[in-house]
């Protein structure tokens, strides 16, 4: 067996595979992304979201106060018919 036809053999095969790639390299392309009228939407919905607080607090405060001052209370059958209602609707 020869190894140095061989070798022969695979430097032609590598010379075309670096030929092939400088070829492909030269060829300039340019991604673009277009965004919708819609996606646009989206953007600006998500920016006002995120600037938003996520906890209320004009809502917050007056439980907050009763339950510090130790006047809240839960009315147990509300509560109860509130927890129902939520399962009922989770089914």
């Amino acid at each position: 067996m020869r190894i140095e036809a061989y070798t022969q053999v695979q430097q032609l095969y590598q010379t075309k595979k670096v030929n092939q790639t400088r070829k492909e390299g030269n060829v300039s392309r340019a991604d673009q992304v277009q965004i919708s009228s819609f996606g646009k939407d989206i953007q600006t919905a998500k920016a006002a979201v995120a600037g938003s607080p996520d906890i209320r607090e004009e809502l917050t405060a007056p439980i907050k106060a009763q339950i510090q001052s130790g006047t809240y209370s839960v009315d147990n059958a509300t509560f109860a018919e509130k927890l129902l209602q939520k399962y009922e609707e989770m089914r």
